[in-house]
């Protein structure tokens, strides 16, 4: 059993997703939201755990927030890692995150300041870590991006305890397309 399981992956612009309307976003959505639920249901994840960061961190927010609207027990927290994180986010970004932040279950800033430096960033990576059980991870290997951080902290943690990764893969969002096409 993992109850809390950290969730990450890249920010939009590190996969090409510049705004609401990319065709692809829906199907990365709905990826992200059935990985969630197959690890809820197999795992009894009872938390999910993000830093808030813009792309997949607060998409797999979203579908949390979805989820608990279905009826699914499962709860959502976020641990910022600095405040005021949200005032570099472009206008719709930050909405979206004030609206997960107030919405969420429990919400905390790991340092309780704002930017002025990147062991912060490290910092968050190290703790969300440690405080979560499994992560799950929207992270190619070939192709670098932020999560790189995330997965490094998780590899670390792996040495001495069971700590799985779960990835949402291409093939997983290839999935979504392929069923949403088969729907219609």
């Amino acid at each position: 059993m993992y109850h809390v399981l950290a969730v990450s992956g890249y920010k939009p612009h590190e996969i090409g997703v510049f705004n609401e309307k990319h065709e692809q976003l829906p199907f990365l959505k709905k990826a992200i939201k059935r990985k969630l639920s197959d690890l809820i249901s197999e795992f009894g994840v009872e938390w999910i755990t993000i830093s808030g960061q813009a792309g997949v961190e607060l998409w797999a927010a979203e579908a949390c927030l979805l989820l608990q609207e279905e009826g699914v027990d499962i709860k959502l927290a976020v641990l910022a890692p600095f405040m005021e994180q949200e005032e570099k986010f472009p206008e719709k970004v930050k909405e979206l995150y004030e609206k997960v932040w107030l919405e969420s279950d429990f919400q905390d800033y790991i340092t309780k300041r704002p930017y002025d430096s990147p062991a912060q960033l490290k910092l968050k990576n190290e703790f969300i870590v440690n405080k979560t059980q499994a992560m799950m991870l929207l992270y190619d290997e070939s192709t670098e991006g932020t999560p790189k951080f995330y997965l490094e902290a998780a590899k670390k943690k792996q040495e001495s305890t069971d700590y799985p990764i779960f990835y949402v893969t291409p093939d997983d969002i290839e999935d979504m397309i392929r069923a949403e096409q088969d729907w219609n």
